[in-house]
């Protein structure tokens, strides 16, 4: 079988794999309650806690990372819940806790802006909460939230933070024993640039003592069970394997590479992506932006403004003359469907790789605008 060229997917997510991670897969089978998966568990947790940044087990779960989230919602004892709502992952947070037969009060926060910390502050001290949800790095805007202060006021007032770092995870920094993270969880197809379907998450020793006084979390996504497994060097459901060979095949990269190597050519990569579009902008007359402000963008993904009265320039339109020039790269989500489109500048990707992608859309987005 000949797999893709890597170098020319750039969705949001899932991002692009490397030939060597997806052909690591093809691997034979064995017992997920034997010595051989314990070893290759303890393996898989060594390599991952450095990009958590944490000294504590990390479960891995085979599933979206949607899982964690209902997890952690229901690992949270009885209270009501603050969900700090910025995007469509943000809102998909506050609805699992609805879904979940939580109180739920939404602090509304702009699309493509990041939490207001003098907001969450206040929302926090009008009336107390049990836990506050918020999402890292908003895949749908490219805003990057400050988890760090935001667990630290929650911590002020009582109450557990739960962080979403599905695109932040890898590429933006996260130090979750150093900033007292409770529970922060992510997806392998991201930043970590692996296939989908694994979620990886850390909690605290404070949150899962909460979690283990609680009566409603569920069988699949019992945070107390992970950790009980995580201790065995085991998973509490029969795990996904082939996804596990392909993370066992990425991790001595990311090892080599360094966590911190990688948050920096992240950093690059989307400056670069912002700088293009300023370029592209002045050189053409395009009214293209960034949505997200400076001081407030993900290094994981961009989502970039198109100018609201040119029908031929649409998120859609730009997508398919990209593909056109075999460049995989997303619409708007959501409610910016069709007035952004997205380039998930995440993983394995280089600026040199970056380059042929940003080309192609400068190409892509005269043919649309005439020029």
């Amino acid at each position: 079988m000949t797999l893709p060229p890597f170098g020319r997917f750039f969705l949001p997510g899932p991002t692009d794999v490397r030939p060597e991670v997806l052909q690591g897969m093809v691997r034979g089978m064995l017992p997920h309650r034997g010595a051989e998966f314990e070893t290759l568990f303890t393996r898989l947790v060594a390599g991952l806690q450095p990009v958590f940044r944490t000294a504590r087990p990390v479960y891995i779960s085979s599933s979206s990372a949607t899982g964690f989230m209902e997890a952690a919602v229901r690992a949270t004892p009885p209270g009501a819940i603050l969900a700090i709502v910025n995007g469509a992952f943000s809102d998909r947070f506050a609805r699992i806790a609805r879904a979940c037969g939580r109180e739920t009060v939404v602090l509304e926060v702009p699309w493509g802006r990041a939490a207001d910390l003098d907001q969450v502050r206040e929302a926090l001290a009008a009336r107390d909460y049990v836990a506050v949800t918020v999402v890292h790095s908003e895949s749908s805007t490219g805003a990057l939230s400050d988890i760090r202060a935001i667990t630290a006021l929650a911590h002020a007032r009582g109450a557990a933070c739960l962080v979403d770092s599905v695109t932040g995870l890898g590429a933006a920094p996260v130090e979750t024993d150093a900033w007292d993270l409770d529970f922060v969880l992510t997806g392998s197809q991201k930043a970590l640039a692996l296939p989908p379907g694994l979620a990886f998450g850390v909690a605290s020793e404070r949150f899962l003592a909460g979690a283990s006084r609680g009566e409603q979390r569920g069988v699949y996504f019992d945070l107390v069970e992970f950790e009980q497994y995580a201790t065995k060097n085991q998973t509490p459901n029969t795990p996904a394997l082939p996804l596990l060979y392909a993370l066992d095949t990425q991790l001595p990269s990311v090892a080599a590479e360094g966590v911190e190597g990688r948050w920096l050519r992240h950093a690059a990569m989307a400056a670069r992506t912002h700088r293009w579009a300023e370029e592209l902008a002045a050189a053409t007359g395009i009214a293209l932006g960034i949505l997200s402000p400076a001081g407030e963008r993900s290094p994981a993904v961009s989502a970039i403004t198109l100018p609201p009265d040119r029908a031929t320039l649409t998120g859609d339109a730009v997508v398919q003359a990209a593909a056109r020039r075999g460049y995989v790269i997303g619409d708007g989500y959501g409610r910016l469907k069709g007035r952004t489109f997205r380039i998930g500048h995440m993983g394995d990707h280089t600026l040199e790789t970056l380059e042929g992608c940003l080309t192609a859309c400068g190409d892509a987005l005269r043919e649309l605008a005439g020029r």
